[in-house]
């Protein structure tokens, strides 16, 4: 037993159970609640109870050969729970209500805070023994250490102890960044930061009511005091940080795949300050690096990435992976809101987490882009080696243009979603990139949507939808020149390359669909609009001819051997008298004459129809 070595990280397993039971929103009533049950069934399983009925027992010695982990967390949760409900009580304490008892409640909270202090002290103790019998890691007592130091500090910064204070939390921010400096994995790191960040502003406080000119400059206080009085405050501090970079030398041969890799954004890095951004963003990493060597496994045929069985599930792996760290991030963000607290202690660093969601959140749209664009050229190629600009030809099926519209409306909701991103708009030649993309999709989507209208012979919806998509192409013209940069293109890997030469391919094909379109149209029903107008419309016989009687056109077209017509026969025209036909068209019928009138007769009679009267 005795020669078994203890893995115990403090640090790592009280930021765990902090995040996961209410401290993440500040409920430290609830967070008290579950280390009081944590370590009940520690003593439960480590058989630490005192009996059962009114007979006490004794509990044997805690010595160094029997200790386990499961000692070392008891000890640790029970300083939590102690810290937690003195946090609750100081709360309470400054509510309105309590007024009568505020004096009550912050006796109760600094006797429970002193608990807590006691508790992570018997801790480092027993820590420190397990070290000297070489039972314990370098940096495991590190991480114990520095909990209590951070413990005891704001337990004497409570007491308005500021001194005292200023050099445990200042020793404590030391050693933190010998930890971040040796960590072996970028999770070990980042842990080591997120402390560094919780302790920066009560360093700054403890400074500035002691009345330093510098309070703001916390990496030159913690330079000033850490080195002072390191090793008056941690037994053995330069040995042990010396066999912790051995430590870290020989464990970081094997941690090169939790190794995280510098994200960049404009040349600047991207801070990762928190251990569970760490862990997620390591899955997209993997997933990136198996994408990556898929495509240059299939760089013969790119179209194969994005429709092969191995391509599908390599870009749903990234965006799986990307998903879950857009949502650990954005939970991050919402925790910070709620507290009202920043995560960082540099200056303008508040931000930070804000930054790396929405960076976060370009990655994923960027990855989805790119994934719906392989889409289309997949579909496109595979219409039996024809072009796609050929819109009438009857080998196209006609599910191919819908389906290439629906993945061109997924690829502008997101280019919507990136375009309203802090980041984007930071930048104003991404933005402008950005935008030039919004166009051209909007072009190629009324293209296709064109494309989906000519085999329903709607050949005046096809126009107007080209018309649009000019209208697009000349905004993405405009947009493109207005930029000499195009970081989108000249990104690694560029996720929808554009050019002058695409946007002029597409103005070409949209040229040439106008044409084929109104040719199609004429040839169709002569530019009508109205496509029954062919069917409906008399012979032009008819017309100059009998243009005053009724005709039987379904009877005479079913005497000519034709189909009738199924729409309802048009209400039938009167026929009119001659005599009413001579008044309105004199060129037609021949005006009937008058009977003479009565009492006139002689000679005149006879000849008034040559002398014109009537």
């Amino acid at each position: 037993m005795a020669d078994t070595v203890v893995v115990f990280k403090a640090l790592q397993l009280a930021n765990e159970q902090r995040n996961a039971y209410g401290l993440r929103y500040n409920d430290f009533a609830r967070y008290r609640k579950h280390c009081a049950n944590r370590t009940h069934r520690l003593r439960s399983t480590l058989k630490m109870t005192h009996g059962k009925g009114r007979e006490f027992k004794k509990l044997p010695a805690l010595t160094t050969e029997i200790v386990k982990d499961g000692h070392l967390q008891l000890l640790l949760l029970e300083a939590e729970r102690a810290w937690a409900y003195s946090q609750e009580l100081t709360a309470l304490a400054l509510l309105p209500a309590n007024d009568d008892k505020s004096s009550t409640l912050r006796h109760s909270a600094t006797g429970r805070f002193r608990r807590a202090v006691n508790w992570s002290t018997q801790l480092l103790s027993l820590c420190q023994s397990l070290f000297a019998a070489s039972r314990l890691s370098a940096e495991n007592l590190l991480q114990v250490s520095i909990y209590t130091l951070i413990l005891n500090g704001r337990f004497l910064r409570y007491r308005d102890e500021f001194e005292d204070a200023l050099i445990q939390l200042s020793v404590a921010r030391g050693l933190l960044d010998e930890l971040a400096v040796s960590a072996a994995t970028s999770r070990d790191q980042a842990l080591a930061t997120l402390f560094s960040d919780e302790i920066g502003p009560e360093i700054r406080y403890c400074a500035h009511e002691l009345g330093r000119t510098k309070a703001y400059d916390i990496d030159g206080i913690v330079a000033e005091i850490a080195g002072k009085h390191r090793n008056d405050i941690v037994d053995g501090c330069d040995a042990i940080i010396k066999k912790l970079k051995s430590e870290g030398d020989t464990a970081g041969k094997g941690a090169n795949r939790k190794k995280l890799a510098e994200l960049t954004w404009e040349g600047q890095p991207v801070p990762v300050r928190n251990p569970e951004l760490v862990d997620v963003l390591l899955k997209v990493q993997e997933a990136e690096r198996r994408l990556d060597g898929f495509e240059q496994g299939s760089s013969s045929d790119p179209k194969k990435v994005g429709t092969s069985k191995k391509g599908v599930a390599a870009y749903d792996s990234i965006l799986l992976a990307l998903s879950d760290a857009e949502d650990v991030a954005r939970k991050l963000v919402e925790a910070q809101q709620l507290s009202g607290s920043s995560s960082s202690a540099a200056p303008g660093a508040a931000r930070d987490i804000h930054f790396v969601h929405a960076y976060i959140v370009y990655q994923l749209l960027s990855r989805r882009i790119q994934r719906d664009l392989l889409l289309v050229s997949a579909l496109l190629s595979s219409n039996s080696g024809r072009p796609a600009k050929v819109a009438n030809s009857e080998q196209v099926d006609v599910r191919l243009f819908p389906a290439v519209v629906k993945l061109l409306d997924t690829v502008l909701q997101s280019l919507n979603q990136m375009r309203a991103l802090s980041v984007v708009d930071d930048s104003p030649d991404l933005a402008s990139a950005v935008e030039a993309r919004l166009s051209f999709t909007k072009a190629r989507r009324c293209l296709f949507l064109a494309r989906s209208y000519a085999p329903l012979k709607k050949y005046a919806e096809a126009l107007v939808l080209i018309q649009h998509a000019s209208i697009h192409v000349r905004e993405t013209q405009s947009t493109l020149s207005l930029s000499d940069a195009d970081p989108i293109s000249a990104a690694t890997p560029s996720y929808y390359p554009l050019s002058n030469e695409s946007v002029a391919e597409l103005e070409g094909a949209l040229s040439a669909e106008a044409l084929q379109f109104k040719r199609d149209w004429f040839a169709f029903n002569g530019g009508s609009v109205d496509s029954t107008a062919k069917s409906n419309k008399k012979p032009l016989f008819f017309d100059i001819a009998v243009n005053y009687v009724a005709l039987d056109m379904g009877r005479l077209r079913e005497r000519a051997g034709l189909q009738p017509v199924e729409d309802a026969p048009a209400a039938a025209q009167p026929v009119v008298e001659k005599r009413q036909v001579a008044k309105e068209d004199a060129s037609v019928a021949v005006p009937e004459p008058k009977a003479p009138a009565a009492g006139r007769g002689g000679l005149s009679s006879l000849l008034g129809g040559w002398w014109g009267k009537s």
